[in-house]
């Protein structure tokens, strides 16, 4: 159990250091996909199989397991689509900010919520 907390710990620690630099940030996330998906390659060789069948195996997997649009299309480019808002990139850093500190107000809100039911949770 120690082991998942310290990488989640670590990769929360990179991921925030990545995010000042989206370029980089997506040229290794980039590289990490294809060798993964060379991977895949790799293993699945053996089993030779044909492209259309590979296509609809890969196809249902994805679908099935949900990851297929979020993994081509993201969920985050979906809901601002719908909100008419604007992507993460075309935002200025002072919108970002403003958007940071309206969460942490919703963060301690929810935090205040908690500790009201429980509270109430003791009583009854």
């Amino acid at each position: 159990m120690n082991i998942i907390k310290f990488f989640d710990k670590l990769e929360d620690k990179i991921r925030k250091r990545l995010s000042r630099h989206p370029i980089i940030y997506a040229f290794i996330g980039s590289v990490g996909i294809i060798l993964l998906w060379r991977g895949v390659w790799v293993i699945a060789e053996p089993f030779d199989p044909s492209g259309i069948l590979s296509l609809i195996i890969g196809a249902l997997i994805l679908l099935l397991t949900g990851l297929f649009v979020s993994f081509f299309i993201g969920g985050e480019i979906i809901i601002s689509g719908v909100k008419e808002e604007k992507r993460i990139d075309e935002k200025t850093e002072e919108e970002i900010k403003k958007e940071e500190v309206s969460l942490r107000q919703v963060k301690r809100n929810l935090e205040e919520i908690e500790k009201e039911i429980k509270e109430i949770d003791r009583k009854i």
